[in-house]
């Protein structure tokens, strides 16, 4: 979780917000175009499942992978959001301009509200 001081940006606000909203939700962050990490974390308290260095490489596959899916935007409509549902967490992406929500949560989230319960922190 975003630490709490008075330098927040928009987007640790955002995260927090995110934070909120399910017990389940095991990190939330901001990955810029060239996925590179601008905001957010896991939460307090868990440990990543995957080493740092592996982040680097997951967070670069998430930002090409959300800039491909534009290429059918005119044919499907734009992306609100992605989910892959893996082993052990489920993970959504949600495309903001040129930057990505990254959402890892636990399996057991309630798949038919948080999501869109992400999309209106989002477009607020």
């Amino acid at each position: 979780m975003v630490k709490e001081d008075q330098s927040k940006t928009d987007f640790d606000i955002m995260c927090d917000k995110v934070f909120c909203l399910d017990g389940n939700i095991r990190s939330v962050r901001v990955i810029n175009d060239r996925g590179k990490l601008i905001a957010g974390g896991m939460r307090s308290g868990l440990r990543a499942l995957e080493d740092a260095k592996k982040d680097e490489m997951l967070f670069m596959e998430l930002s090409l992978r959300v800039r491909m899916r534009h290429e059918f935007d005119e044919e499907f409509g734009p992306v609100d959001f992605s989910l892959s549902y893996r082993g052990k967490i489920i993970l959504f992406s949600f495309p903001m301009d040129k930057n990505v929500l990254f959402v890892t949560t636990e399996k057991k989230l309630d798949l038919n509200r948080t999501h869109f319960e992400i999309l209106k922190i989002i477009r607020a």
